[in-house]
């Protein structure tokens, strides 16, 4: 075995070695909060592959009494066929029925009807609801891995409003995989490195 050979496998036993701990380390690099214990409302972003983690959350952050109001965005994406409505709901009705099965009222509900399609529409679409309805905080709910992104988006979409912005990233581990594992998964691949790609495009932009 030659000197380049031997070379050439060190680094890669290395690389190996090291990739649990560099793919942990950046998953974790997502992920952030904004503590805020009261708000005027609750917004939940949307996201077709995660709205039952974010929904659910945010149930349990108005059962808890964080908030009275519920707001949803529309990506206008449709979800699987529903058989109980003979129908391809959308993604926003899947997630006001998770909602409404926690436990909170129909009235606590509201929906964005805009369509939006990126965290930056929905900031902007947050922002003019709460400066027409007079709202002083809200609070963010998304997935983990989207969190940090998005409070980057709304702190600086709400600037200089007087509108203070909260945020809570879901716990991943139920549709969002745990930041030690997902690079084991296709849908890790599809959050955690493409959530990147889009930080840097934000960046640019």
């Amino acid at each position: 075995m030659s000197r380049c050979q031997r070379i050439l496998i060190k680094v890669l036993v290395a690389c190996i070695l090291i990739w649990p701990f560099a793919a942990w380390l950046g998953a974790r690099l997502l992920i952030t909060e904004a503590p805020l214990d009261n708000a005027d409302a609750i917004v939940v972003l949307s996201g077709s592959a995660n709205y039952k983690e974010r929904a659910r959350e945010a149930a349990r952050l108005l059962l808890e009494g964080r908030s009275q109001r519920i707001l949803l965005t529309n990506d206008n994406a449709r979800g699987p066929w529903s058989s109980a409505e003979q129908q391809n709901l959308f993604f926003y009705e899947r997630s006001i029925e998770e909602i409404r099965n926690a436990g909170v009222p129909g009235d606590k509900v509201e929906l964005l009807p805009k369509p939006v399609s990126s965290t930056y529409e929905e900031a902007e679409l947050a922002r003019q609801y709460a400066e027409e309805h007079g709202l002083r905080s809200v609070l963010i709910v998304t997935s983990a891995y989207h969190s940090r992104r998005a409070l980057w988006v709304f702190s600086r979409v709400f600037q200089n409003t007087g509108i203070r912005v909260g945020l809570v990233s879901v716990k991943p581990g139920n549709q969002s995989p745990r930041p030690a594992t997902w690079w084991l998964s296709i849908r890790g691949w599809k959050l955690v490195p493409t959530e990147y790609i889009k930080m840097i495009y934000y960046l640019i932009k």
